[in-house]
């Protein structure tokens, strides 16, 4: 697992989209609504949590920018190194420090304000306040826009460097541009690395990992290096020689022989000689490469000296002035593989022979070398101790050897006997088959038979089930088929059982049953009283239930209970009977008691049927009224002609004011926009309401306007939903 992974490092807002991150959680997360009314210390603490709220806000959000980015004099020196070089050290930590002090900065505008806020009188001079800090905390962090984005775009870079581990086992190769590092990388290791005939297709440093006697190997490959002085050096070179420089690692410096790299064996060389001080204390293999396309063999001779003299005279002087460093020259070729797997396990085997020398060298090695020891057996005599088989193993195997033929038919019949499986042609209760010689004659009845065996010559699986008491190991084996088999200090537990104690369990269950009776006997004598005294109380709880019950309907049948409704009143059913109901001349007289004319309804109704019926009741009636005229002329004879036009308008009025009420009363069709109104009443209200509406319209937008309006604003519609409501407050 690498040791620091860049790519954990939160992205970095721009100024003004930071702005708009903190305004917006605070206009989301505060209250939003204040009124003048209010007493002065609530609105005075409301503007003091907007101002608290946004600066721990912003605090924290800075607070965490600063955490998660590394800083340089903590981490590893590789990394350390490496960040310098790409983003320059002095001009990073100077981006850090501004976001460091903008947060001081916020911190300090808001101790002030919220102490102004205090001595606020109005609610104007609180909100100013508010306005005013909140104004000067964005204003700092726009003045900050530069750092912000160069730590965005060192946050990019640093998320693509490679996750390495500075202190696992390690394999680096380096050398010349183009002359097979990448090559090799993609044989041992799972990585993909571009390769392309041409110099510095590898522009960074690119980790893979291998797998070498069950450990796990951390292979990197660097950058070509040219041969010239440290500060002509470009970032691309110098992230090669910071690897050098600081990992503790198997260093594997590739020469191309056959000079295809653009670069003679000479400028190789010399660029072995001028980094050669970066390979103190490290495992150094020099790996001519490309011998398919020019041998080892077949190379000059000059040029094949200068490569031994520089390997065989390689050492590196140290501070205390001694020559130090050992050198290994091996040959490959990544085109045909050869050698391949042979620098690799060269290079493995250096850095782990190197590691556990550096571990004894150390302090902590004799500590544990004094709890260390070997122990190594030393012969106690002379005697010759060879291998015991015990007797009974002995006679088993003269057994055997008796048993069998001379040529070992027996065991091998015996053998196909035991192993015998049934077919599923074969019913569940048939047997093995027997061989076609006697046991007997063999020699061979003493041979046990398995489970299996007894299991289909007892019916087969289901029926048979295996006695397992001949395993018991007890004192007597003649114990092992009882009845009984518990046993108890060496004994059977039936020997312990009495002959007589059903006899006694019987009269022992008779006294019981007889001990019981008589505590009952004695329970009941002494119990009359509490019996009499029970069944006054059930008495007198039966004639309490008596009036409760005639309580209850006396309230039941009272005439105190809700009446119908007045709205819905004529439209329920009265209580007659059923014909009744159905007679017609009650039915008029009926409807007529309640003001409807019958005739009225019957002209407006429409079918054939009702028209007979129509016509037949206007015979009837008209008979009627014949009879009823002689009636009145018969009795109003001595009346005034003004008694009579007053009785006839009376009349008049009357059959109108009946058919009035008939009218109302039929059902209509209403039109589409009086369908949810209930009566004349609420669609003169209606009206009304319309048309005072319309008396405010200035010629805006109505419904017939194709105009889609934004009803929320803009904060309830940007940023993620958290806690709390969503309403507009």
């Amino acid at each position: 697992m690498p040791l620091y992974n860049f790519k954990q490092i939160n992205a970095v807002p721009n100024a003004t989209e930071l702005v708009d991150i903190v305004l917006t959680r605070t206009q989301r997360r505060t209250p939003t609504v204040v009124h003048p009314g209010y007493k002065i210390n609530r609105i005075r603490s409301f503007y003091m949590r907007k101002i608290k709220f946004t600066q721990q806000t912003i605090s924290e959000r800075l607070g965490t920018l600063v955490t998660d980015f590394p800083r340089l004099n903590d981490i590893h020196p590789f990394y350390s190194d490496l960040c310098n070089i790409l983003y320059d050290k002095d001009h990073y930590k100077l981006a850090l420090g501004q976001i460091n002090t903008a947060k001081s900065l916020i911190e300090g505008m808001s101790r002030d304000y919220i102490r102004m806020i205090k001595y606020g009188d109005s609610l104007y001079r609180c909100k100013s306040l508010k306005r005013a800090a909140l104004g000067r905390m964005c204003t700092v962090l726009k003045s900050k826009k530069a750092a912000f984005v160069y730590l965005e775009e060192v946050r990019k870079h640093m998320s693509r460097l490679p996750s390495l581990d500075p202190n696992t086992r390690t394999l680096l190769m380096c050398g010349c541009p183009n002359v097979g590092k990448s090559s090799f990388m993609n044989k041992i290791t799972r990585a993909q690395v571009d390769v392309q005939p041409y110099a510095f297709t590898t522009k960074s440093l690119f980790v893979g990992h291998c797998d070498y006697r069950y450990l796990r190997w951390q292979v990197i490959d660097t950058p070509g290096i040219l041969d010239h002085s440290l500060e002509e050096r470009n970032t691309i070179e110098m992230q090669a020689i910071t690897a050098l420089a600081h990992l503790t690692c198997s260093v594997m410096f590739f020469l191309d022989i056959s000079e295809q790299c653009g670069y003679t064996i000479e400028q190789q060389c010399s660029l072995f000689k001028s980094i050669k001080a970066l390979f103190v204390n490290k495992e150094l293999i020099v790996v001519a490469n490309k011998i398919d396309v020019q041998s080892w063999e077949t190379l000059d001779p000059e040029k094949k000296e200068l490569i031994t003299s520089v390997t065989d005279g390689y050492g590196v002087t140290s501070t205390d002035g001694e020559t130090t460093g050992k050198c290994t020259f091996m040959t490959m070729s990544n085109i045909s593989e050869q050698g391949v797997s042979d620098v690799k396990n060269k290079a493995c085997d250096l850095l782990l022979a190197s590691r556990v020398q550096n571990r004894m060298v150390g302090n902590k090695v004799e500590s544990v070398l004094n709890r260390l020891r070997v122990f190594e057996p030393v012969k106690r005599d002379g005697v010759v101790r060879d291998v015991c088989i015990p007797p009974s193993v002995l006679k088993e195997r003269e057994k055997q050897q008796d048993g069998l033929d001379v040529d070992g038919e027996g065991r091998r019949k015996k053998k196909s006997r035991i192993g015998y499986a049934p077919t599923k042609h074969d019913s569940p209760s048939s047997t093995p088959p027997e061989s076609e010689d006697d046991d007997d004659e063999m020699g061979t009845s003493n041979i046990k038979k398995t489970a299996r065996e007894l299991m289909w010559e007892n019916g087969g699986p289901g029926v048979w089930a295996p006695d397992y008491r001949h395993q018991y190991q007890l004192a007597n084996n003649e114990w092992k088929y009882d009845a009984i088999p518990q046993i108890l200090n060496g004994k059977n537990i039936a020997d312990y059982v009495d002959p007589d104690i059903e006899d006694k369990l019987i009269r022992l269950e008779q006294e019981e049953d007889q001990m019981l009776r008589e505590t009952e006997a004695e329970a009941m004598g002494n119990d009359e009283s509490d019996l009499e005294e029970e069944e006054e109380a059930a008495v007198q709880a039966i004639r309490e239930r008596k009036k409760r019950v005639q309580m209850m309907a006396r309230v039941n049948s009272s005439n105190n209970k809700p009446v119908v409704p007045r709205e819905i009143r004529g439209r329920r059913r009265d209580g007659r009977d059923e014909d009744a109901a159905l007679d017609e001349d009650n039915v008029r007289k009926t409807m007529k008691g309640y003001g409807v004319d019958v005739d009225l309804m019957l002209e407006n109704s429409r079918g054939r049927k009702r028209t007979r019926s129509l016509s037949r009741s206007a015979a009837r009636r008209k008979n009627a009224s014949d009879d009823e005229k002689d009636d009145d002329e018969m009795t109003d004879v001595n009346v005034s002609k003004g008694e009579m036009k007053r009785l006839e308008k009376k009349k008049k009025d009357d059959r109108e004011r009946s058919r009035s009420k008939s009218i109302a009363r039929l059902p209509t069709v209403k039109e589409p926009k009086d369908l949810g109104l209930k009566d004349e009443a609420a669609k003169r209200i209606a009206v009304k309401l319309e048309k005072m509406g319309k008396k405010s319209w200035e010629g805006l937008s109505g419904e017939g306007d194709q105009r889609k309006s934004v009803h929320l604003v803009k904060w309830m519609n940007t940023g993620k939903k958290r806690m709390g409501t969503h309403n507009k407050r």
